[in-house]
Parts: structure tokens; C-alpha cells; sequence
């Protein structure tokens, strides 16, 4: 089997086709050589049927006749009642009856007899017919070589010689068409070999034809298009990684460097909040960066009902007393999801830490439970939880909604640089959003930017 394996595709379908068109070219021969031999014996026992026939009008009649017939591969012997041979072609004179089986009342009877009165190795078929001269029950017998399973052997020459050809014929067929089918796949191969993490822009060529090749052409395209995107967009986010981090890193740079030209100058106390504060920042982007790896590996604690209005109620109340805006929220009960917990809470700070971040003074959060709309019965079977986080900043123009949630988004207008943030918090709350088989946009609103969290909620029958 594995050398099989190692055998190339069309290799395999022309040698499967040639040892098929073979067997089956095999059994067209045996058809047609039966075929043949059963018509030549069937046209040879109605000659030697005639044959005996004009003997037996020759004998009833009582006309002088000589067992002769007319080729001289037949042969003949007229047996009286007594069972007394009393004439016989030259090559029968003084041997016994060339058959012994009984006419049992019938007027003709066939049978094939080997040796006796023929040669020891031949076999001849003998038709036995009844005549009655003066009453008397005779019977005459013809006989010749029996047809071999060949016939002729130039017969059998051509049809296997016609059978070859097909044979070969058919493997060759067989060979050129796989070689053509697979050359587009020969084309895109090499195409594929061409390509590497620089040139990710070419293509494969996608044959004429509408095949499963040209369907796994498109398919390669189109993974490439996915790849070539996740390539720009991975080089990006370094680029933007990188930058990010180089901030709070060469600020931390910069007060070392000048704590150590002016000492005395600089208190450790001072030095350390400065330095302190850059390393937060520092510190939140790479655990930012470690959450976003960890959700793109799909990795999570476990999956169980987590009603959202507890999670929302529990962030709102934090915030009521540490917040410089107003946070207001309205809850329903029985807003339960599927999902991680931790996870799931994590996507709710970052979506009022960015509302709060923004607002002028107030930030609205709702959850309640929605049936799903006809679009979304597949994907929300039991309805829709949905959690709204609106604030009252500058909102955002309908040009950049989706621009928020790329990693490390800035937009030129009143929320591109943000207090503290990391430039990542919305990009993981999507992605959050997305790994629960939910989805996170952004809205009109009259003011400001409003959020909304759609997630696939429980049946009503599940409890947290």
C-alpha cells in the first residue's frame, strides 16, 4: 500500500485503467469467441442434419446410394435394424458404430463421442437420425471433428488482436486525459513553490474548465486573498505593537537618563512615579496582547450560564463611586448567555471602560433579551441577550465604526487619542464577543457612540 502511495496519480489511473481495460477486453474475447464457436457448432449440427437428411430419402426409397457427402471432413454410417453397419464412408469401413446412445422413440439425436470409431484423439459430433425402409427402423449416422473454442485461428487472431488494441487504446486514453486533467494542478504546484511570504500578492491560474480543479484553484485563491490580509494585517499590528510599546519605554528611558545627569535633582520617590506610570502602561498593553493571543488560540476556562444583567449590575455599582461621569443602567431578569465568565466580564469593562473614557458626563448601560430576528433564527435559536453601552461623548462617524475595532485604531476626531487606553480594549471585546458566536457594532444614537453586544442567549429553563 505505501508503494502504492508513492506511485504519482496519473501513473495510478493509467495502470488502473490499463489492467481494467485488459480484463475487460479479456471477457469481450471469451463472449465473442463463445459466441462464435456456439453459432459455428450450431451451423455445423444443421449441416450435418441436412447431410443425413438426403441419405435418408436415398435409403427409404431404396435407391442405390454411397454414404458419401460432400466435404471430406464428414463422415457417415447407415445401420440397419439389426444393428449391422452396411455402408460407411472409406475411413469407417470394418469399425463399429460410431455411437451406441438410444433414439429412446426420438427421429433425431445429438451427441459428441470421442475415440471408438475415430481416431483416439479426436472428439467428433454425431448426428443420429431414424430412416424406415420396408418398414424397418434404421438409422443413419454423420459425423465431423467437433468446432475448437477458437474456431479458425485467424478468427481468433483478429478478435484478439481488436481486443489488444482496445486494451491499449483505452490505457492510452486513460493516460492523456489524466495527464491533461492534472496539468492545471502541475501549473498551480509550481505557482505555489513560486510563492513566499514576500510575493504573497500573485495568484494561481485557474483553468478554463469547470471542474473541481478550477473549484480548488478559486479555493487556493481565496486563501491566499484570506492570508495575504492576515499577513498586512499581522505586520501592522507589530508595526503598531511596536510603536505602542517604544512609548512607554522611551519615556521610561528619558527619566532614568536624566536621573542620572541631574541626581541631585532627582528623588527616588519622583523618579519611581514617573517611571511607574510608564510601566503600567507598559504593562497593560502586553497583558492586552497576551488576552488577544489567548482568545485568537480559542483557549478558555470553561462554558456556563452567565446571566450578563449580574455582570453589568456588578461593573455599574463598582463605578458609581469611582467614576467622574454618571453611570446609569436598566436591567432585565433572565438575561443568561453560554460562556466564560471571566472572559464575558472582561468584555464588559472594556466596552464601559471606553464609553467612560469618552462621555462628557454620562454613561447608559441596558441588557434585556430579544427574540431573534428571521436572519438570525440559525444562529440565535432561543433569541438574542443584548447589552447597550451608550455615552455622551463625540461619538463616532458611520465611516469609522469599524475602524474602532482594529488593533491599535486612532481616528481623527475628538476620541483618536484616548486617556490611558491601550488601543486594543474594543479589538478584544469583539473578539470576545466573536469566540461566544455573538457579534459587537456600533449604532446610530442621537449623541455619542452607542455599542451594542448581541450574544446567543439560553432557553428560559436554565438557570446560573
Amino acid at each position: 500500500m505505501y508503494t502504492w502511495r508513492r506511485i504519482s496519480i496519473t501513473k495510478r489511473i493509467t495502470l488502473f485503467a490499463g489492467v481494467l481495460a485488459v480484463l475487460l477486453s479479456a471477457l469481450l474475447t471469451v463472449t465473442v469467441m463463445t459466441a462464435f464457436h456456439r453459432y459455428a457448432t450450431d451451423s455445423l449440427q444443421d449441416e450435418l442434419t441436412a447431410a443425413g437428411g438426403r441419405l435418408i430419402s436415398l435409403v427409404e426409397r431404396g435407391e442405390a446410394f454411397r454414404p458419401l457427402v460432400q466435404r471430406h471432413d464428414r463422415v457417415v454410417q447407415v445401420v440397419d435394424a439389426r444393428g449391422a453397419v452396411v455402408a460407411a464412408s472409406p475411413s469407417l469401413q470394418g469399425k463399429p458404430v460410431m455411437a451406441a446412445f438410444p433414439m429412446d422413440g426420438r427421429k433425431l439425436s445429438t451427441s459428441v463421442v470421442c475415440g471408438g470409431a475415430f481416431p483416439a484423439d479426436e472428439c467428433d459430433l454425431v448426428v443420429a437420425q431414424q430412416a424406415h425402409p420396408d418398414g424397418e427402423a434404421w438409422i443413419v449416422y454423420v459425423a465431423s471433428p467437433v468446432i475448437p473454442f477458437w474456431v479458425t485461428p485467424w478468427l481468433a487472431a483478429t478478435v484478439v488482436g481488436a481486443a489488444a488494441v482496445v486494451a491499449a487504446a483505452v490505457t492510452l486514453l486513460a493516460h492523456r486525459i489524466s495527464t491533461n486533467s492534472l496539468r492545471p494542478v502541475t501549473r498551480i504546484q509550481s505557482e505555489l513553490d513560486r510563492m513566499n511570504d514576500v510575493t504573497l500578492d500573485r495568484r494561481v491560474p485557474v483553468p478554463c474548465s469547470k471542474d473541481e480543479i478550477h473549484d480548488l484553484a478559486v479555493t487556493v485563491n481565496r486563501t491566499l486573498s484570506r492570508l495575504q490580509a492576515a499577513m498586512a494585517q499581522q505586520r501592522h499590528f507589530t508595526s503598531d505593537a511596536s510603536h505602542e510599546l517604544r512609548t512607554p519605554i522611551a519615556a521610561i528611558q528619558a527619566e532614568v537618563e536624566d536621573a542620572l545627569h541631574a541626581p541631585e535633582e532627582t528623588t527616588v520617590p519622583g523618579l519611581g512615579t514617573k517611571v511607574l506610570n510608564s510601566v503600567e502602561r507598559l504593562r497593560a498593553i502586553v497583558d492586552d496582547l497576551l488576552i488577544i493571543a489567548r482568545l485568537e488560540a480559542g483557549r478558555f476556562v470553561e462554558r456556563e450560564p452567565v446571566d450578563l444583567s449580574e455582570l453589568v449590575a456588578a461593573e455599574c455599582r463598582r463605578r458609581q463611586g469611582t467614576s467622574a461621569k454618571t453611570v446609569e443602567y436598566s436591567l432585565e431578569r433572565d438575561v443568561t448567555v453560554l460562556g466564560d465568565r471571566t472572559e464575558l466580564s472582561r468584555l464588559l469593562v472594556k466596552l464601559i471602560d471606553n464609553a467612560d473614557r469618552y462621555a462628557e458626563s454620562k454613561v447608559t448601560v441596558r441588557a434585556c433579551r430579544v427574540p431573534a430576528t428571521k436572519q438570525e433564527s440559525e444562529s440565535f435559536p432561543d433569541g438574542v441577550a443584548v447589552v447597550d453601552v451608550i455615552d455622551d461623548g463625540p461619538g463616532i462617524d458611520a465611516s469609522h465604526r469599524e475602524l474602532v475595532f482594529q488593533r491599535f485604531a486612532r481616528l481623527d476626531t475628538a476620541r483618536d487619542r484616548d486617556a490611558g487606553g491601550t488601543g486594543l480594549g474594543l479589538a478584544i471585546a469583539r473578539q470576545v464577543a466573536a469566540v461566544h458566536g455573538g457579534t459587537l457594532h456600533v449604532t446610530d444614537a442621537p449623541r455619542g457612540a452607542h455599542f451594542v453586544l448581541r450574544l446567543p442567549a439560553l432557553p428560559h429553563d436554565h438557570t446560573v
